[in-house]
């Protein structure tokens, strides 16, 4: 078996609890007619029986890619009120020299906050706030990332970090959202002892809904930070659904491939009774969710996107090409698998302005439902 030291704390008792097997790398949306197979490599879940981090495994970073997504309005809205929520329970940080760890994700927060007065820090100056929303779970080194950000905050200062939980993905058998650039699967436990390492201690913890549950963490160095009870609560959570034994987490693999068949199963069920299904969506996430669900072009032929960068590509693995919105409004499919399904509401609010077709919208997790527009 193979073996390598925990991202987190650099320990080396780590084992392997979920296994998705080989997949393509989930960023990486070749143009259509791009001859041969796509790479694929492994695709596993291991965890550091030290720290508890749960993380990818012995695998290298894959096919760079230039972000082409656009941000949802979701994105968006959540990252205004974010920064309205911060400065209201510290108003001593407005007018505060901050600094923002970017993400792939967007959601940046700075606009906000320099309309609040906040100056951007320049050069190595460190910050009164620090700022990482869904970023640090795209370094592989997500230790030595913690320590930078550690490193960055002034004294006295407020790290915030926010990441999609692991009890969401656990509870909610999200299994998509493991993908290969994707190195950290962040529970509060391991947030704790990670920043115990780099003389970070949680002062605080907000629970939001973006992508499908995640956590807001905030953060002061030892000795200057006061826990709250948000922060035990999390912890007992965390606590009642394991998500720190190996064994239950392994369980995630079980879920995965139960969803998988059954979404197969349904669009099979659709294409048998003669309704046509197209997709909405071509997240990173995408790949991952058909590649094991068996689903290519003979049960759906299309997805779209908001992103034009993606236009004219396809999912890698399953070979679903990606179209512009209007192909699927010109289509009229009886069905809509949402892809993008963290925002569903959002999709089928902007799909079904100014009068749907009638369209039945098809969830796929935690298995696969429908809502009626």
């Amino acid at each position: 078996m193979a073996s390598f030291s925990c991202r987190g704390c650099a320990g080396d008792d780590v084992v392997p609890v979920v296994d998705l097997g080989s997949q393509p790398c989930a960023d990486h949306f070749p143009p259509i007619g791009t001859p041969g197979e796509d790479p694929r490599w492994p695709l596993e879940l291991w965890l550091c029986r030290g720290c508890k981090l749960v993380q990818l495994g012995p695998v290298k970073p894959q096919l760079p890619e230039p972000p082409l997504a656009v941000e949802s309005a979701t994105s968006l809205a959540h990252a205004e009120s974010s920064v309205k929520d911060v400065l209201v329970d510290h108003p001593e940080l407005s007018g505060a020299v901050v600094h923002e760890f970017a993400s792939h994700h967007g959601g940046s927060w700075l606009e906000y906050l320099r309309a609040a007065g906040c100056r951007t820090a320049t050069g190595s100056e460190r910050a009164d706030l620090v700022v990482d929303v869904h970023g640090i779970a795209h370094e592989p080194a997500v230790g030595d990332m913690m320590k930078l950000r550690a490193d960055r905050l002034a004294p006295g200062g407020l790290l915030v970090l926010e990441f999609h939980h692991l009890l969401s993905l656990f509870i909610g058998n999200q299994f998509d959202t493991i993908r290969h650039g994707h190195w950290s699967y962040l529970s509060l436990g391991a947030v704790i002892r990670l920043g115990a390492l780099h003389g970070l201690a949680v002062e605080s913890v907000r629970r939001v809904d973006l992508f499908g549950g995640s956590l807001q963490v905030m953060l002061r160095h030892d000795g200057e930070a006061e826990p709250d009870e948000s922060v035990s609560e999390t912890l007992k959570d965390e606590a009642a659904a394991e998500i720190y034994d190996e064994i239950q987490l392994s369980s995630l693999q079980e879920g995965a491939w139960h969803a998988a068949g059954a979404l197969h199963d349904e669009l099979t069920r659709h294409k048998a009774a003669g309704r046509t299904v197209l997709g909405y969506g071509a997240p990173s996430k995408a790949p991952v969710l058909l590649d094991l669900s068996r689903i290519g072009t003979d049960l759906l032929a299309f997805t779209v996107d908001a992103a034009p960068g993606k236009h004219g590509r396809r999912i890698p693995g399953c070979g679903v090409p990606i179209r512009s919105i209007d192909d699927l409004r010109a289509a009229r499919p009886d069905v809509v698998l949402v892809l993008t399904w963290d925002i569903a509401d959002e999709v089928i609010s902007q799909l079904e302005t100014g009068g749907g077709w009638g369209a039945t919208y098809l969830v796929p997790l935690p298995e696969p439902h429908e809502v009626v527009g």
